[in-house]
């Protein structure tokens, strides 16, 4: 698995915790052979982006932010490649779709609009259940009768790092 979606609280959601965790997330699951699809903005998104980039496995291109609007400027100063998609909350979609695995981190509407994608997509997503939000609160769950344990709970960058390289 190595196009992995970053999914999670935005700015205003996001405690110094849990972008403290980001980082160190980015960090650990930096390598040559991994990309990551964001939504480009602030908290996690930006965290783990910051993680990724101050990586020495680092490489130009590695950090893709799908923004939702039509304009540059508003991505995360550690993105690499910028699609301003104009598409507002739709470019969800598109992250679910570009990625092959999610790690999903807090979360508020977007998450969880997010996850809902993933699990039609029949996707995996890595739930991370240290902080508040639907990440937690959807960990270990099956959405509806199509799928069943797609929703994975973790509470480690440890543990994460260990099913990645099972996948």
């Amino acid at each position: 698995m190595n196009k992995i979606g970053i999914i999670g609280s935005s700015k205003s959601m996001c405690s110094p915790k849990l972008y403290e965790f980001g980082v160190d997330l980015g960090l650990a699951l930096a390598n040559e052979r991994r990309t990551f699809f964001c939504g480009g903005l602030g908290g996690v998104m930006e965290a783990v982006c910051k993680g990724v980039k101050l990586s020495t496995l680092s490489f130009y291109g590695q950090t893709i932010g799908i923004l939702p609007d039509d304009q540059n400027d508003k991505a995360n100063p550690f993105i690499d490649t910028i699609i301003p998609s104009g598409m507002g909350i739709a470019r969800n979609l598109v992250i679910i779709n570009a990625s092959d695995i999610l790690i999903a981190l807090g979360g508020g509407a977007g998450t969880l609009s997010e996850i809902a994608f993933a699990w039609q997509r029949k996707k995996k997503v890595l739930c991370v259940t240290l902080f508040d939000g639907w990440a937690k609160d959807l960990a270990g769950k099956d959405l509806d009768n199509r799928a069943s344990g797609l929703l994975i709970p973790v509470s480690s960058i440890d543990e994460i790092v260990k099913l990645l390289a099972d996948a």
